[in-house]
C-alpha cells in the first residue's frame, strides 16, 4: 500500500494527530524506545548481559512505601525484555536474580519508567548455586543404602530396627518429620551457623541445632524415633561435603508459559509468627470474596488470624479466642537456645488454628481448639447423642470457630472429634467434613447450625469401617489388632489427614500419613454415624507389576471428575481413578494393595536424591490442590503440587510440568493455595492463585530474623509482556 503523505498544513495532519493522542491519553499506554509498550502504571526495559539480552531472568520491584512490603516479580522474554503491569504508585527497587546469575544492582524506579538493566555473570559455579531452589541442594544428601535396612540400633549402625526399609526411612524424613515443617536444603540448613557455637565434629553440630528453639523436642524426637545416631551422621556428611564444595546440578531457567507468571507478595502477620495456610473464597465457587480479604492461619505461633486488603495493600488481625482459659499453649519452650530468638518462646497459641475455608456467605471457618482436649459428657459412653451411642470419644484436640466479616462476630464450636483440615460439601446441609479425628471424622451440619446455634445437634462422626465382609453394609466388626474375620467388617485407626469432596457422588476422600499411606474413600450412607463404610487404597508400593512405584501420600484433592490427587514422598504427583480397578472394591481382599491399576505416578521435577535408582526425586510436597474451575487460567482439573524443595508451585498439565517458581526471597514453601476469580471478565487480570510462605522458620528465609511471612499472589499472563 503506498504511503500516504500529507503536508503541515493540511487537515487530515490535525485529525490524525489527535487520534493518536486521544488513543494514548485513553489507554495510558506509551512506546519504548526498544519499541516495548508501557502503561503509566507499568515499569519495562530490557536485561542484557555480556552476550546480550537474557531470557528468562526474573525482574523483581519492591517497595516498602505502601502500608506493607510488597513486591512484583516477572520474567523475561526470548528477547530479554520485561513488563512488570499495574503497580501501585510507589517508588521501587528493582533489580535481576536469574539463574547462572548473581543479582544486580538495585536501581530506583518510579511507575512508567523504562528501565534497562544489566545482568551480572555469576563469578563462579558456586556463587550461582546459591540461587539454586533447596531441593537442588537437598538432592545431595546420601542416604543410608538399602542394605542397611531394617537398622541394628545404637549400637549397630545407628538406624532404628523399627525403620524395615530405605523407602520407610525416607518417608520419615520427608513426609513425616523434618521437610513437614520447612524445607532442607536452604542455606540456614545447610550450612551451620558459627553462632551455634564450635564443635568437635560436624555430628556434635547436627546434635545440637536440632535441639534449638521451641521445635527443638520435635525434631530431636522425630530423629530418635528412625535412628539419632545414623541421621546425625546422614546430615553430617552432607553439610561436610557442600563445605568443601560439592554442588548440585544445575536448574533450567523459566520456559515458555513458565515466563508468563506474573508473582506478587505483601508481607503480613509478625516475624515470631508462621503461616500454615490461606484462603481467599469458598472452594466450590471460587467467585466468592472477589477482591476480597485473605485470611491466614497461624497454627501454634500466635492466636489471631492475619487479614491481608489487596486493594489497597493493608493488613490487620482478628483476634482468635478459646472458650476456656485453662486451654494450653499448642507450643512448649524452647529445648535449647535458638541462633535467631535465643531463650524466647516465640510461639504462644492456645487456639492453634490450622485451616481456614470460605462458605458461600464469605464467612471465615476455621479448625481451632476452643478447649483442653479432654471431652464432654455429651461425647462419651452413656450420652444419648447419636454419634455418641454408635462410638463414644474422649478427646478432641482441636475444634471449630467460625468468623463473620459482616459482624466481626467469631464464633466458637466446641466438638467430640479432632480437627485439622475442613471442606464443605455440596450437599443441601452445607456440610463441612473435617479431618484430624484420627479413629473418627466428624462433621457440622452449617445449616442446622445457622438455624438454631446447636452446636450438639449439629455436629455428628463416625468410627472408620471397612466392609471386609463384602455385604455392602456395616455390620459387627472387628477392633484394630484383631486378625481379620471375612464375616466381619473390620474398624481401622487409618484416619484422615486430607480431605475431599467428590461432586460426581458425594463421597468424602482422604490421605492417611505413614507408610505406605494410601488414599480413603467414605461412604456415609443414610445416616453417618451407623451406615458409614470405608475404602482403603495405598499406593503401589513392592508391587512388581506396577509400572513405577511409590509410597506415603500426604494432602490430598480431588478434580471435579472424581479422581484424586496427591503428593507422595517418594517424589511423585499421584492420581487415584477408582473406576480403574478391576476387581472388587470390598471383602477380604479390599484392604489396600487390590487396586494397583487406579494410581498413575508422576515424577515431579527436581533431581533424584544422591545414589538412589528407585523412581522419585528430592523433592516432597506437601499438598496437592486441584484448579478445578480453572482459576489460574491452564485450565479446568489441573492439579498443582506445593512443590516446598522447588520453591515454587508445580502444576501438571497434559503430563509436563509448569513450575513456577518463587525466586524471592529464597525459602519459598508453602503448605496449601487456593484460586479465586476477582472478575471473569477481567481476563488474566481478574484471576489468579493465593498461596503463603508457610515454613515455620521464616526466619530461615534469606532475609534472615525478623522476615515476616507473607502472601502471594500467582496470575497466569498470555505473554509474558502482556499489560
Amino acid at each position: 500500500m503506498p504511503a500516504i503523505v500529507v503536508s503541515r498544513r493540511s487537515p487530515m495532519l490535525l485529525v490524525v494527530s489527535l487520534l493518536v493522542l486521544a488513543t494514548i491519553a485513553l489507554s495510558g499506554c506509551s512506546e519504548t524506545g526498544g519499541g516495548l509498550a508501557l502503561d503509566v502504571d507499568d515499569i519495562g526495559g530490557v536485561v542484557t548481559g555480556p552476550s546480550g539480552p537474557e531470557a528468562g531472568v526474573w525482574v523483581i520491584a519492591e517497595t516498602s512505601d505502601l502500608p506493607t512490603l510488597f513486591n512484583r516479580i516477572v520474567v523475561t522474554d526470548d528477547e530479554g525484555r520485561y513488563v512488570i503491569p499495574d503497580l501501585p504508585d510507589a517508588s521501587y527497587d528493582v533489580w535481576v536474580r536469574g539463574y547462572g546469575l548473581v543479582d544486580s544492582e538495585k536501581v530506583r524506579a518510579r511507575l512508567g519508567d523504562e528501565l534497562d538493566l544489566t545482568a551480572v555473570p555469576a563469578p563462579d559455579a558456586h556463587a550461582a548455586a546459591q540461587y539454586y531452589p533447596a531441593g537442588y541442594w537437598f538432592s545431595l544428601i546420601d542416604v543410608p543404602e538399602k542394605s542397611e535396612f531394617p537398622g541394628t540400633g545404637p549400637d549397630g549402625n545407628g538406624i532404628a530396627p523399627e525403620v524395615g526399609s530405605q523407602a520407610e526411612w525416607l518417608r520419615n524424613l520427608k513426609s513425616g518429620g523434618c521437610m513437614a515443617c520447612h524445607a532442607l536444603g536452604t542455606q540456614a540448613i545447610r550450612e551451620i551457623s558459627p553462632a551455634l557455637g564450635e564443635f568437635a565434629s560436624s555430628v556434635e553440630a547436627w546434635d545440637r541445632r536440632i535441639r534449638s528453639g521451641q521445635a527443638g523436642g520435635s525434631m530431636y524426637g522425630n530423629l530418635s524415633r528412625v535412628g539419632l545416631r545414623g541421621a546425625l551422621e546422614m546430615f553430617a556428611d552432607w553439610t561436610d561435603r557442600i563445605v568443601e564444595g560439592e554442588l548440585p546440578p544445575v536448574p533450567t531457567r523459566p520456559e515458555g508459559i513458565e515466563r508468563n507468571i506474573v508473582i506478587t507478595q505483601w508481607d503480613w502477620a509478625d516475624p515470631t509468627t508462621y503461616l500454615h495456610d490461606e484462603a481467599s473464597t469458598d472452594k466450590r465457587d471460587p467467585t466468592v470474596n472477589p477482591y476480597g480479604p485473605i485470611y491466614g492461619a497461624l497454627e501454634a505461633s500466635a492466636d489471631y488470624t492475619p487479614v491481608l486488603n489487596p486493594t489497597d495493600h493493608s493488613i490487620n488481625q482478628i483476634p482468635v479466642p478459646v472458650r476456656d482459659p485453662d486451654t494450653p499453649l499448642a507450643a512448649g519452650g524452647p529445648m535449647a537456645s535458638s541462633v535467631y530468638w535465643g531463650d524466647e518462646a516465640i510461639w504462644d497459641s492456645q487456639a492453634n488454628v490450622h485451616n481456614p475455608m470460605l462458605d458461600a456467605r464469605g464467612r471465615v471457618w476455621l479448625t481451632s481448639r476452643v478447649r483442653p482436649a479432654e471431652n464432654p459428657d455429651m461425647c462419651l459412653e452413656g450420652s444419648d447423642h447419636p454419634s455418641a451411642k454408635a462410638f463414644p470419644t474422649t478427646r478432641a484436640g482441636r475444634h471449630l470457630a467460625v468468623y463473620d466479616p459482616a459482624t466481626d462476630d467469631m464464633t466458637l464450636i466446641g466438638t467430640c472429634f479432632g480437627t485439622h483440615h475442613l471442606i464443605f460439601g455440596e450437599d443441601e446441609n452445607n456440610t463441612v467434613w473435617t479431618s484430624g479425628g484420627g479413629q473418627v471424622i466428624g462433621w457440622l451440619n452449617t445449616k442446622m447450625f445457622d438455624e438454631t446455634g446447636d452446636e450438639e445437634a449439629s455436629q455428628g462422626w463416625t468410627a472408620l469401617i471397612v466392609d471386609t465382609n463384602g455385604n455392602g453394609q456395616r455390620d459387627e466388626y472387628t477392633e484394630p489388632g484383631e486378625p481379620l474375620d471375612p464375616t466381619k467388617d473390620m474398624r481401622v485407626t487409618t484416619g484422615f489427614y486430607g480431605v475431599a469432596y467428590n461432586p460426581v457422588d458425594g463421597t468424602i476422600w482422604g490421605s492417611s500419613l505413614g507408610f505406605p499411606g494410601a488414599i480413603i474413600r467414605l461412604n456415609p450412607g443414610p445416616d453417618p454415624a451407623n451406615t458409614a463404610l470405608l475404602e482403603i487404597f495405598q499406593p503401589p508400593w513392592g508391587n512388581d507389576e506396577a509400572p513405577v512405584q511409590g509410597y506415603s501420600p500426604r494432602g490430598m484433592d480431588i478434580d471435579r471428575n472424581g479422581v484424586a490427587w496427591t503428593p507422595l514422598a517418594s517424589g511423585h504427583m499421584a492420581s487415584f481413578d477408582r473406576s480403574k480397578c478391576e476387581g472388587p472394591l470390598n471383602g477380604p481382599e479390599a484392604t489396600g494393595q487390590h487396586c494397583p491399576e487406579g494410581w498413575t505416578l508422576y515424577t515431579e521435577p527436581l533431581p533424584q536424591l544422591k545414589g538412589l535408582e528407585d523412581s522419585g526425586s528430592a523433592e516432597s510436597s506437601y499438598y496437592t490442590w486441584v484448579d478445578q474451575f480453572n482459576t489460574l487460567g491452564l485450565g479446568e482439573n489441573v492439579p498443582i503440587n506445593t512443590g516446598n524443595h522447588s520453591e515454587g508451585l508445580l502444576a501438571l498439565v497434559d503430563g509436563e510440568w509448569v513450575v513456577m517458581r518463587v525466586p524471592y526471597p529464597l525459602g519459598f514453601y508453602t503448605k496449601w493455595m487456593d484460586g479465586r476469580i476477582d472478575d471473569p471478565e477481567a481476563g488474566w487480570k481478574g484471576r489468579g492463585i493465593w498461596a503463603t510462605y508457610s515454613t515455620r522458620a521464616p526466619f530461615h528465609l534469606e532475609t534472615g530474623a525478623g522476615t515476616s511471612s507473607k502472601v502471594l499472589h500467582f496470575q497466569l499472563r498470555p505473554d509474558p509482556l502482556a499489560r
